[in-house]
């Protein structure tokens, strides 16, 4: 597929104002190195390794900031101006993944000391309603041991399209998964 590179990467505000979606910056590196290096965040995810190997994150941020990239990435920066945020530069990730159809795939990680907090439900729905790539459409799967992330998931209007599974690198193993779809517009 070949990939639009014609889409600059704005910064989204989020509706409650704790923090911004912004595009990664390369300083981002040690935060982000720190929560993904934690084992819960990884095993959470298909494609964060753990232990991180050294150099992943930089190179990591080298693809998202590239204008040839496949992914948008956005970081959940609660130091901005809103006056109840965490004060974080880094809370967390949120990504889509070009697919083709003018559909994408999301993914997010929020880290450990924010979870519960109602932040990555914040940043869906602030993703969601930007739809800042004009999808039609966007899937998100989550693994059936997380049921966090799929309240999240449904509570930004995601519906459950059916069980399947996913590779996860941290675990070294499949794992059942839900797919949910989000039909924009």
């Amino acid at each position: 597929m070949a990939k639009d590179t014609t889409i600059e990467q704005k910064t989204i505000a989020t509706e409650a104002g704790r923090f911004v979606l912004r595009p990664p910056r390369k300083a981002d590196a040690g935060l982000i190195t720190l929560y993904a290096g934690d084992r819960r965040v990884a095993e959470g995810t298909r494609s964060i390794p753990h232990p991180l190997p050294p150099g992943l994150v930089e190179g990591y941020i080298a693809r998202a900031l590239s204008p040839e990239r496949d992914e948008d990435v956005w970081i959940m920066d609660g130091t901005g101006d809103g006056a109840d945020g965490p004060g974080q530069e880094v809370l967390g990730v949120i990504s889509l993944t070009r697919m083709d159809r003018g559909q994408s795939q999301l993914g997010y990680w929020v880290a450990p000391g924010f979870w519960n907090t109602g932040l990555a439900s914040e940043a869906v729905r602030a993703l969601v309603a930007a739809n800042p790539l004009g999808n039609v459409a966007l899937f998100a799967e989550v693994f059936q041991d997380n049921a966090a992330s799929a309240r999240v998931l449904t509570n930004a209007g995601f519906a459950y399209i059916g069980d399947a599974e996913a590779h996860s690198i941290a675990r070294g193993a499949n794992v059942p998964t839900w797919t949910y779809i989000r039909k924009m517009g």
